[in-house]
């Protein structure tokens, strides 16, 4: 199981940024996934998951009606979708894969891309 996390950078407040997780020696469509935050001094936290038993999406509050979790299983990639970013959002984004999560914890997480860095600011 590999993960490759990209799409970070510098956004605006306000702005949009898309993030991509492309997906290796496994099928997005069988798993668990969510994309995971750690901003500086702080424990890494979920933003977005997608259950891998029923396909129950969880959004934590403070980013509902902002982001957007989805999947492509031709191309075999997730993305999470950033809209009206606030600098709170700061931190290194994680996407996770696990044949067994239903929380979005990442103590549910066995798999873990590499992280790309989002910085919201003006």
């Amino acid at each position: 199981v590999q993960l490759q996390a990209s799409g970070g950078g510098l956004a605006q407040p306000g702005g949009s940024l898309r993030l991509s997780c492309a997906a290796s020696g496994f099928s997005l469509d069988s798993y668990g996934v969510g994309w995971f935050r750690q901003a500086p001094g702080k424990e890494r936290e979920g933003v977005s998951c997608i259950s891998g038993f029923e396909g129950d999406v969880h959004y934590t509050h403070s980013v509902k009606g902002r982001f957007t979790i989805s999947t492509d299983n031709a191309n075999n990639t997730m993305y999470l979708q950033m809209n009206d970013l606030k600098p709170e959002d700061t931190a290194v984004y994680y996407c996770a894969a696990d044949d067994k999560a239903w929380r979005c914890h990442p103590s549910d997480y066995a798999s873990w891309g590499q992280g790309t860095k989002v910085t919201v600011s003006s």
